[in-house]
């Protein structure tokens, strides 16, 4: 899945409150929250008496008599651990963090009422299956049973001086409105930064520097055509711009961020690759990592299924996992399921734009967003027929935003019936009629099948492929409906035996619809292809060291580039050359913990991102001074420049006489910068490790700093790299669980991921699966003996 969008806000004004809690209350009233794992429970709505069993690893195995009955003891078993992280994420989805957080909120508040998130989730369970109405019911009073038994809630409730409302249905939904916004409303800005390129440069310029390929891509694809192809260094269409860049200078500093990385990985092998014929999962989800960690652990049990996996606190989701039958794991699509409308408006029409031949009111919806401390403000979002009207307005003009995510014909819970699917077939329509954020899905079944599709609505465009944003109103551009289910792409058993997603392109010009315009780039997915293909059987562990490596042959040719580069530099820096060249030829190609010169490659590259491309951004910077050039195939263009080296595109010519000197002065300040983040070392001590550490926090850390060594998880050396290899671990974005399994071979089965399953610090679940994901370590996929046992009775 794609670089998730944190869902944390500055809690600095709890700061006060937590500390008056913790001096007042003290430890015991910290451990008097912690809740109890033996004995037994009453749920009213309970149709028949259930079980829980939770084991070492505090993962709770629920034995239920129905589906509707399991998804209640899911709910109280999920409010047990998670409480307040799920009602955080409620009141972030619904617009309401101001009210406990104050005034620092109130953008994140703001823009989550314009999306009308908590509106549109109850259309949405309005217009639900009955059976999901009841499962999303059902899992709703089980929080709520908690809630009402509870002795003493979460600490941070007590310290932040509120109490949660009871969960209602619709809330589950507000919790997939979050994973929307976090995977795809990304492509807002991506839109903003090619509108106002399109305005601003000329179109092979634009056409250069945004390609939706990269050489990893195009071996991937057999170099097939694309819709955005890479070009050749447009010499004389730069130089032009180039020329420009002196009169914007400093406003240049902040006009390239390079890409935006988003993750997952995803493949699965059939029993053509397998000693005994069985087909392997193996999926591991990218996102931001907070504590608690994203995922809780759960295996259910009731009349016809078994099942186990990674649920999404919230809701009754088992998002990546396995029945007997099928496993299935998901990555980010990264496609474009959002367009910026431009709206038509004139003073004579006063809130009113234009739709066809004819003038439309805009329709408003009064949102009040409290405030903790500061009374209430008021905000009217404008609506139009296509979407909101956007907070942020687009090279002058208002925008509507028409997203697929607030169309509630484009959002429904079929995702709950993979659960119980039987066969490949019946999964890939399940998956194809699903309403829930765009995504690669991945199966394999327990008969040694395996399947790729995608999930989520794909908006059918016309007049337009939704890169840029223009004016609706005359009706020859728009979206005409969501691509139909049965025309969603597949890839069933493929000859080579396996199938891989991770987040890369899939799709050539010649592909019916435009699903994006720029993805990962493609080295993840080259390299785990690479490795699928080289070894000729495989099983979970070979798939779990999959998920492990650290090869990262993207910077190679960064190296070579940094090592003929310091043939430029002035020979009285002879020690600095001598330094930086060991340290470089040190590099082992990998991204372990003790690999030397990985550091240095990554700040050279950022520096160059830095270096060379904004130069040639000037007018965009004109246009928009909250203009920002973050592609995720910027590598394409930016080696395109630094190969050709040529002397009228080179940046600053007033200061370098040459591509080469210009390239060791980057170099230079890259071995700068990184020095100077380390005061006193050399960079012969400067592991990878040293300077890629894990910092995943609590919330509330970030207020009460000192709280740290109690809140976060441990600030540890990390293998992996955060984008270009597969193995993504950096300080707050990684693998948020690695999942291996086969649907009929679970003993075999390995899931682990960062944290642990309780979100209580005092808890022994607090950070105990931490180690294992730290380090590499597999844990079973299955809960293992049970340590504590309640009996839930009706």
């Amino acid at each position: 899945m794609a670089k998730a969008k944190k869902i944390w806000v500055n809690l600095a004004s709890a700061g006060a409150a937590l500390l008056l809690g913790i001096s007042g209350l003290g430890y015991a009233w910290l451990h008097s929250s912690l809740p109890a794992l033996d004995g037994e429970r009453r749920l009213p709505q309970l149709a028949a008496p259930a079980a829980v069993a939770t084991d070492l690893h505090g993962i709770p195995s629920i034995h239920a008599a129905s589906r509707t009955d399991a998804l209640r003891v899911l709910g109280y078993v999920t409010a047990r651990d998670r409480l307040f992280q799920m009602d955080l994420m409620r009141r972030k989805n619904a617009g309401r963090l101001a009210e406990v957080f104050g005034d620092k909120a109130f953008d994140s508040d703001k823009q989550a009422r314009i999306y009308g998130f908590k509106l549109r989730a109850g259309r949405v369970f309005a217009a639900l299956p009955v059976t999901h109405r009841e499962y999303l019911q059902a899992y709703a009073d089980g929080v709520n049973s908690y809630l009402m038994q509870a002795r003493v809630l979460p600490f941070e409730f007590g310290a932040l001086g509120y109490s949660p409302e009871l969960w209602q249905a619709e809330d589950c939904l507000l919790m997939m409105f979050g994973m929307f916004e976090t995977l795809t409303a990304r492509a807002e800005q991506s839109e903003r930064m090619l509108s106002v390129m399109q305005r601003s440069l000329p179109a092979a310029a634009v056409a250069f520097f945004t390609p939706d390929t990269d050489r990893y891509t195009d071996q991937l694809l057999q170099a097939g055509a694309s819709l955005r192809p890479s070009q050749p260094v447009p010499a004389a269409i730069l130089q032009p711009l180039l020329a420009q860049s002196g009169r914007v200078g400093p406003q240049l500093a902040d006009a390239a961020a390079g890409e935006s990385l988003a993750g997952s990985n995803a493949w699965a092998v059939s029993g053509r690759k397998t000693a005994d014929g069985r087909a392997i999962l193996a999926n591991d989800m990218h996102l931001s990592i907070n504590v608690p960690n994203i995922w809780y652990r759960i295996e259910l049990a009731y009349p016809g299924v078994e099942a186990v996996g990674v649920n999404l606190p919230g809701t009754p989701f088992l998002i990546a996992g396995s029945n007997r039958y099928l496993a299935w794991g998901v990555t980010n699509l990264g496609g474009d399921f959002l367009d910026l409308v431009q709206l038509e408006t004139d003073p004579e029409y006063a809130g009113q734009y234009r739709d066809g031949d004819g003038w439309r009111a805009f329709e408003q919806r009064r949102e009040t967003i409290r405030i903790k401390g500061g009374g209430e403000r008021e905000l009217v979002v404008r609506e139009t027929r296509w979407g909101p009207v956007a907070d942020k307005p687009l090279l002058g003009r208002a925008v509507a935003i028409r997203w697929a995510a607030l169309d509630t014909e484009a959002v429904n819970t079929e995702w709950l019936e993979l659960e119980q699917s039987k066969n490949l077939e019946q999964a890939l329509t399940i998956a194809n009629r699903a309403g829930v954020p765009q995504l690669n899905v991945l199966f394999a079944d327990n008969g040694g099948r395996i399947a790729w599709t995608l999930t989520g609505k794909i908006p059918l465009r016309f007049g337009g492929d939704g890169s840029v944003s223009t004016s609706w109103a005359d009706g020859n551009t728009g979206w005409s409906g969501y691509l139909p289910p049965e025309r969603m792409p597949h890839n069933l058993d493929p000859a080579q035996g396996f199938l891989a997603s991770a987040n890369e392109r899939r799709f050539g010009a010649d592909y019916p619809v435009v699903i994006g315009h720029q993805f990962a780039n493609g080295y993840r997915a080259f390299r785990i292809s690479q490795k699928l293909r080289q070894t000729a059987l495989h099983d979970e562990w070979s798939l779990f060291n999959l998920q492990l490596d650290t090869e990262s042959e993207f910077f190679g040719y960064y190296r070579q580039l940094a090592l003929h580069a310091l043939n430029g530099i002035d020979p009285a820096a002879q020690a600095e050359t001598a330094a930086i060249r060991a340290y470089l030829l040190a590099w082992n190609g990998r991204a372990d913990a003790d690999s030397l010169g990985l550091p240095l490659l990554v700040e050279f590259r950022k520096q160059l991102i830095e270096a060379v491309i904004p130069p040639f951004l000037a007018a965009c910077k004109q246009a928009d001074p909250e203009f920002s050039y973050a592609w995720n195939y910027v590598d394409t263009p930016l080696q395109a420049l630094l190969s050709a080296a040529d002397p009228a595109l080179l940046p600053d010519a007033a200061k370098y006489r040459d591509w080469d000197g210009f390239v060791a002065a980057q170099l230079q300040a890259a071995a700068g910068k990184l020095l100077a983040r380390n005061p006193g070392k050399k960079l012969a001590d400067l592991t990878w490790g040293s300077q890629n550490k894990a910092a995943y926090a609590h919330p509330f850390s970030k207020a009460m700093p000192f709280l740290a060594a109690f809140l976060n998880m441990p600030e540890q050396t990390l293998a992996g790299c955060t984008g270009y290899c597969v193995r993504v671990a950096g300080a707050n974005f990684a693998a948020s669980e690695r999942l291996v399994v086969s649907p009929g071979h679970w003993q075999d089965g390995i899931l682990h991921m960062p944290g642990g399953q309780s979100g209580h610090p005092l808890s022994e679940f607090y950070m105990d699966q931490q180690p294992y994901w730290l380090q590499g370590v597999p844990l079973a996929l299955q809960a293992g003996d049970a340590e504590y046992r309640w009996t839930l009775k009706p």
